[in-house]
């Protein structure tokens, strides 16, 4: 496979497609050619094996041996990037914690992946407080950054023996991995019980970036971009595609709608990465020279409403490539730039195999909404399995396909559409609601950014339907005229009887929204009831005040 520039991608056999292969090959392919720049340093491809080497020297002289997992909880620098290079190279597990967690999250998600090693930044560090790590089979933590007035040992972690980050050690050889063993185990935020840990296997790595770069049509000449955080598999998939096709990736601090812009200019971006919640906050901002003044030709965006995305690009000039994929899938649905319509997932890619089914795995005809289920061709290049929860894995995996959870439409073109989460649905005067098709309603009204759209439980004991939205800045939403709104366009029994207007919606540090916060928030005394008695609540709200 070359790319459009010509840069030979030449994908590795499946007997070497390790983390420890990828750093071989890059080094001897692009040599001294930039790699990164992040906050802490920048590497060069050659440089990036000399990292591994030397990190994984160090995690062994603290006695992390392969196999074992080493949990990282650091923002967007230079260590959390040493550390997942170099436990890929010693054949040890890194677990990514998200930055958001608080110490019950993090002592859960140190206590269930076994985590011998922690590796975590300074400013984090007073959360460890209300974290349980006493049941843990922590044995030392690292602490990156400075500890005002604090030495080794004393960082605030304890009993448990904790060093100030220590430098690289003597380089040491390549653990002989196989593709098939874990590289990372990635949590997974779900809506009910605790968090599943994904264990994901380096040719799953592998295989994200040779997808991805071959969706975005990823050039050895290219800057590629990304705000999102480290922890997540999409910004660890951009240093996957840089080391594939030798170009350079940079990592920013964090997502400013303010800065994004002026950001992208100064590093020369010419890919980037947005989430669906992110280009909505971007058009909100005041047009101005800097949305044009840039080198940045695509981007991947995921989850962006059709007119969203068709608003960006007539702003910026950025074409934004629609996609699937989840943590425990890879790249597997995709549109391109040159696909003939908008407002679908897209297409399925070589090398994956989809089926829609009903509940009991039987394919449903085109057109017909169904659960999305998914295989990979090439071993390993989805995940293995939940860490520590066969059922689960069994439950998700069973008949040798990947349940997603995901409701969805093939259309006769091959073409998949987005329905709903299946545990989004919402179920109201015996009709199923898609919680999808309500939003995307909602956000066709000119006085509404964002929204949320939920069940909550009716005095008739079903669902009833409700919508957290954030209003445009300097406008105005009323719920009765937006409820009116919706009745030329949703069938009656989806028009949401509750409406909150608030600032801004809970998110992960993803920018995902937290349904599950919204639903046990639930209808408050400011929430505007179609049901009730007319002139009940029916006061406008604008973009800021909370409701």
């Amino acid at each position: 496979m070359k790319t459009e520039a010509g840069a030979v991608t030449d994908p590795l056999p499946p007997a070497q497609r390790t983390l420890p292969e990828m750093l071989r090959r890059q080094a001897d392919l692009f040599g001294d050619r930039p790699l990164l720049r992040l906050a802490g340093g920048q590497w060069s491809h050659r440089s990036a094996t000399h990292a591994a080497a030397t990190r994984a020297g160090a995690l062994a002289r603290s006695g992390v041996r392969r196999g074992d997992r080493v949990a990282v909880m650091t923002s967007n620098r230079i260590e959390f990037l040493e550390v997942f290079l170099g436990c890929g190279w010693l054949g040890a597990v890194v677990v990514p914690v998200n930055t958001a967690s608080m110490g019950p999250q993090i002592g859960y998600f140190v206590f269930d992946s076994q985590a011998e090693l922690l590796v975590i930044e300074a400013q984090f560090l007073e959360r460890l407080q209300t974290a349980d790590l006493g049941r843990t089979k922590l044995r030392e933590i690292w602490v990156v950054g400075a500890v005002d007035g604090a030495g080794d040992g004393d960082v605030g972690a304890g009993a448990l023996r904790s060093v100030r980050y220590p430098a690289g050690a003597d380089a040491v050889a390549a653990a002989g991995v196989q593709p098939g063993d874990p590289l990372a185990i990635l949590y997974t935020s779900g809506t009910t019980g605790p968090a599943k840990g994904v264990v994901c296997p380096h040719a799953q790595y592998y295989a994200w970036g040779v997808n991805t770069a071959d969706v975005l049509g990823v050039r050895a000449d290219d800057v590629l971009c990304t705000t999102l955080p480290l922890f997540h598999i999409n910004a660890l998939n951009t240093l996957a595609q840089a080391s594939i096709t030798g170009c350079e990736v940079v990592f920013e601090a964090r997502f400013s709608a303010s800065g994004f812009w002026p950001a992208m200019q100064a590093c020369g971006a010419t890919v980037v990465y947005l989430l669906g919640a992110m280009v909505p906050i971007l058009l909100a901002q005041p047009e101005g020279p800097a949305e044009r003044a840039h080198r940045v030709r695509i981007g991947l965006g995921p989850g962006v409403p059709a007119a969203a995305g068709a608003a960006f690009r007539a702003r910026s000039g950025v074409l934004l490539l629609e996609g699937y994929g989840s943590t425990e899938t890879n790249f597997v649905i995709a549109t391109a730039p040159d696909s003939p319509r908008t407002g679908v997932m897209g297409w399925l890619r070589p090398g994956f195999e989809a089926r829609v089914a009903d509940e009991d795995d039987v394919p449903v005809a085109p057109g017909e909404a169904g659960e999305l289920l998914l295989r990979a061709d090439a071993p390993h290049a989805f995940a293995a399995g939940y860490f520590n929860m066969p059922a689960k894995t069994v439950e998700a995996w069973r008949n040798l396909w990947l349940h997603t959870g995901d409701r969805v439409v093939r259309d006769d073109d091959g073409a998949f559409r987005f329905v709903d989460r299946i545990k989004d649905a919402i179920r109201r005067r015996g009709e199923n609601i898609s919680s999808f098709e309500v939003e995307q309603v909602l956000l066709s009204h000119p006085g509404v950014a964002e929204c949320a759209v939920y069940p909550v439980r009716s005095e008739l004991a079903e669902d009833e339907v409700m919508a957290a939205l954030v209003a445009r800045a300097d406008q105005a939403v009323d719920p009765a005229e937006l409820a009116r709104f919706c009745e030329s366009r949703l069938p009656y029994f989806a028009i949401p009887r509750y409406i909150d207007v608030l600032a801004d919606l809970p998110r992960t540090e993803n920018g995902k929204v937290q349904k599950y916060r919204l639903r046990e928030r639930g209808v408050t005394t400011a929430t505007w009831d179609r049901g009730a008695a007319p002139g009940n609540s029916m006061k406008k709200h604008r973009s800021g005040e909370r409701g």
